[in-house]
């Protein structure tokens, strides 16, 4: 029986295609409710084209309870130690699920859980990590302290345009939404201890260039820099951002990835966002 198994779900997004540990990696998806279609989380954004109509708001469903319990049954036939690192707890349900799943459990493998309080590349970053050290023989106990340790160097920021999207998935209240979407207000958030806090308004496209630039440019020692975007939006300001960092950061190139549609769905598809790793001390 092997020792440790990462599990973890589909908003997760990797730097690569292959990487060390990925056979030891378990994905399980969030799903995506639209009109009466329950759809699998994917890459394809086409739910949102121009042309579509809804009958009801399209809403992401995270893993259940029940989905965990046979996950944790199924992996615990394998393995001994179960780590589940998941998308931060304010952003969907699919934390607590785990939680209740392993309370009822009758998995024979012991179970330890993370909340990432991260999403997307910064959840993919810590799930690769996590699957290098089981690969290396590492025990539960330590890929627990190992990857908690990692989580306060991972930094994100978004520009979430789509307040109805940030309302209905509980990160904002109906008011906010109401009157920012009246008044065309385009909200700067940052990902805070799993939190997205607003931090400012965006007067501009070149504002918006000027603080996600300003972003990348408070870190000396940067690992790994990411740009997210769901529906391309924002194409010239992307642009000008890559052409701004790759002229004046040269710790690490910038690297782009596409949201899945369940973050999609809980951000808003027209998001853009930047994620960027730290090298920790003793690899600089």
């Amino acid at each position: 029986m092997s020792r440790t198994c990462i599990l973890t779900d589909s908003t997760a997004l990797f730097t690569k295609a292959n990487f060390a540990g990925q056979e030891h990696v378990t994905i399980l998806p969030h799903f995506i409710q639209v009109n009466d279609q329950r759809l699998q989380d994917r890459k394809d954004l086409t739910i949102y084209s121009s042309s579509s109509r809804f009958t009801q708001s399209p809403v992401t469903i995270p893993p259940s309870v029940d989905t965990f319990r046979n996950a944790y049954a199924s992996l615990g036939v394998k393995y001994k130690e179960i780590v589940v690192i998941l998308l931060s707890s304010h952003l969907s349900q699919a934390l607590a699920n785990a939680q209740l799943a392993s309370q009822s459990s009758n998995s024979p493998a012991n179970i330890f859980i993370i909340d990432s309080l991260n999403t997307a590349i910064g959840l993919g970053l810590l799930v690769q990590a996590a699957a290098e050290l089981a690969h290396r023989g590492y025990t539960g106990v330590e890929i627990n302290r190992l990857v908690r340790g990692l989580i306060n160097h991972i930094y994100s920021v978004f520009c979430l345009p789509d307040l109805s999207h940030l309302y209905r998935s509980g990160q904002i209240d109906p008011a906010q939404a109401i009157v920012g979407e009246m008044l065309g207000v385009i909200p700067f958030f940052t990902l805070e201890n799993g939190r997205l806090v607003h931090t400012q308004k965006i007067r501009s496209p070149r504002h918006l260039v000027d603080i996600m630039y300003e972003f990348v440019a408070e870190f000396e020692n940067l690992k790994y820099l990411a740009l997210l975007q769901g529906i391309t939006t924002y194409e010239q300001e992307s642009r000008n951002l890559r052409d701004r960092i790759s002229q004046n950061v040269r710790t690490t190139p910038l690297c782009e990835h596409s949201l899945s549609l369940a973050l999609a769905t809980i951000l808003g598809p027209h998001s853009i966002g930047l994620v960027v790793m730290e090298n920790l001390p003793k690899e600089g």
